[in-house]
Order: structure tokens, then C-alpha cells, then sequence
């Protein structure tokens, strides 16, 4: 019988070291050729949209999609797993806080092949909920001791560090301007719904690794020309998804000071197609937008624990 596993259940199961596996075992798969994706699609309304991103993992026997709305109201995910061999539904999974740890991983999972060794100083721009699952991830792929973050919003910032610093195995802190939580930082991550940069790409230090994780939409942009000139590696979850959807590489790729064979992707880097940093002077970007494998592989996990443990509802088909 198919599963309903609710978000409950699912934060019962899911940790971020599954999720660094399964997303890392995703993109491999992709740079092996061995995985489908299809950029997300978009259904728009006035009120509210749908978004669908769908995709195979052959190798793991799935075939799925995930479709989620937002609204005024807010967003709603569900995640929807069939046997790739028979078509016979597998699970439906609500998948908010699974969405949430699956990009987070995937920051984690290029700061493991793009960013230095011994990156021990990250800056992060936004103090969401979205946020959190990155800091998590950064600090379980490098000996991050400290996390400078900054928000427009004072109050909501401070009580975010708070509450991250009490979770996690490092120091996190408010930044008090933009150019703090740059300066000096090995990694910095951009996690906002921001319209224009949030920082200058002329404050990057040498050897800096950036994971922009936000600008998922053509009205949105989190980092400069700057930035993405400056950057030795400019590395993507899927090329055809960026080519769609980047609002901060779209620009450059207009004006043709980027091309499409210069965005490397992620998978391609973790199966050895294409190189990743060069030298530790190297500025490094990832362009993290989403993809539907990499929910496909962390809803399969989930599913397999939610089994073993007798969690979830048994759908009637």
C-alpha cells in the first residue's frame, strides 16, 4: 500500500546528514547521466500560484514530482513517489520541512566540493526559516567556528542567532552591516526573496566560496555582476533550470558576458566531468534553484525509515 506521511512524520525521520547523502547521491547520478530533471514549472494566478518540478532516479527505482502553492495564505508542499518500473504510486509526502533540509543540503554539498578546506568563516544574508537548514549543512561539511549573519530586520536577526547558536556546534552572530558579513568570511550564502543585491561582489576576499540561494524567479537577485565576474567557477544545480529561472546570472547571459557552457553543473563536478576549484585564491559560486531529484532522493530515505518504523497512513489505492 502507498503512504501519506505528514510532516510530522517526516520530522521524525529526516536529519541533515541524510540529507547531505541524498542530495550528494542525486547530483551525482545527474552528472552521470543517469538521472531525469525537468525545471520547474510555474502556473499563475492573481492570488496564488502553482509550482511543479518532476524528474527520474532509475537507479533508485523512482519516478516522482513535487507540487507545492503559494499564497498570501502561504505555501503547501507534497511530494508524490511512484515505482519506476510499474507506475504504481509509492508515498505522498508532505514536504515543507523536507523541502527546507533538502536545500540546505544542497548549499552543504557544493561548500563540500567548491568551498576551501579549511573554510572556517561564513556570512549569511537572510534569518528565515530557510536559513537555518543552510548554517546546519555549512557546518557539517567544514569546521565553520564562527557565522556572521545579517537581516534588515534587527529584532528578528538577533533572536535567529540566538536560537542557532544554541543548536549548532559553532558561534552565530548578527552582522551589523552587509559588508561585515562579507568581509573576511571563506563562505558566504545569500538565503532572502530579495529584488536587488544584497551585498557588493568587490568586498569578496580571495578564495571565498558563494552559495546564492534565493534568486529562483527573474524578479529576484541576490548577487552582483561583480560577484559573478569575479567567480573562477560558476557552478549550477542544472543548467536548464538556470537558463529558465536565474535572476542573477540571466542578466549577464543577456548582455553576453556569460555563456551557457561556462555554468558548470554540480552533479558534473561530484562524478569528475568538469573541474571544480582550482586553487584556494579561487572565488567559487553556486547557483542553488532546486531540482525535483533532489526531493526524489530524500523522499525515497524517508520513506524506507518511515517503513521500518510503521509511521505514516496508508492511502486507499
Amino acid at each position: 500500500m502507498a503512504l501519506y506521511l505528514s510532516e510530522e512524520d517526516v520530522k521524525q525521520i529526516v536529519t541533515m546528514p541524510m540529507a547531505l547523502e541524498a542530495v550528494e547521491a542525486a547530483h551525482r547520478a545527474h552528472g552521470q547521466g543517469e538521472a531525469i530533471d525537468v525545471p520547474r514549472q510555474r502556473t499563475r494566478l492573481p492570488q496564488s500560484a502553482l509550482h511543479v518540478l518532476q524528474g527520474a532516479l532509475p537507479g533508485a527505482g523512482l519516478i516522482g514530482y513535487k507540487a507545492y502553492t503559494t499564497s498570501r495564505a502561504g505555501a503547501r508542499f507534497l511530494i508524490h513517489l511512484f515505482d519506476a518500473a510499474d507506475g504504481n504510486p509509492l508515498a505522498v509526502i508532505a514536504a515543507d520541512y523536507l523541502g527546507m533540509m533538502r536545500t540546505g543540503a544542497a548549499g552543504g554539498v557544493a561548500a563540500k566540493w567548491l568551498a576551501r578546506p579549511d573554510a572556517d568563516v561564513a556570512g549569511v544574508f537572510g534569518a528565515g526559516w530557510q536559513a537555518q537548514s543552510q548554517i546546519e549543512a555549512l557546518c557539517a561539511v567544514r569546521p565553520i567556528r564562527r557565522v556572521r549573519v545579517y537581516s534588515r530586520s534587527r529584532e528578528k536577526l538577533e533572536s535567529f542567532c540566538e536560537q542557532q547558536a544554541q543548536r549548532l556546534p559553532c558561534e552565530v552572530v548578527p552582522a551589523s552591516s552587509p559588508q561585515e558579513a562579507v568581509a573576511g568570511s571563506a563562505v558566504v550564502v545569500t538565503i532572502t526573496t530579495a529584488a536587488t543585491p544584497v551585498f557588493d561582489g568587490d568586498w569578496l576576499d580571495a578564495g571565498t566560496h558563494i552559495t546564492a540561494a534565493g534568486s529562483n524567479s527573474l524578479v529576484r537577485r541576490e548577487i552582483d555582476e561583480a560577484a559573478v565576474r569575479r567567480a573562477a567557477v560558476v557552478c549550477v544545480d542544472a543548467r536548464a533550470t538556470a537558463l529558465k529561472e536565474c535572476g542573477d546570472l540571466l542578466p549577464l547571459l543577456e548582455k553576453g558576458r556569460l555563456h551557457e557552457g561556462q555554468m558548470v553543473e554540480l552533479g558534473e563536478v561530484i562524478a569528475g566531468v568538469r573541474p571544480g576549484r582550482g586553487d584556494a585564491r579561487q572565488i567559487t559560486l553556486f547557483e542553488s534553484h532546486g531540482m525535483a531529484i533532489q526531493d526524489l532522493a530524500l523522499a525515497r530515505r524517508v520513506l524506507d525509515q518511515a517503513r521500518n518504523r510503521g509511521l505514516g497512513m496508508e492511502l486507499p489505492y
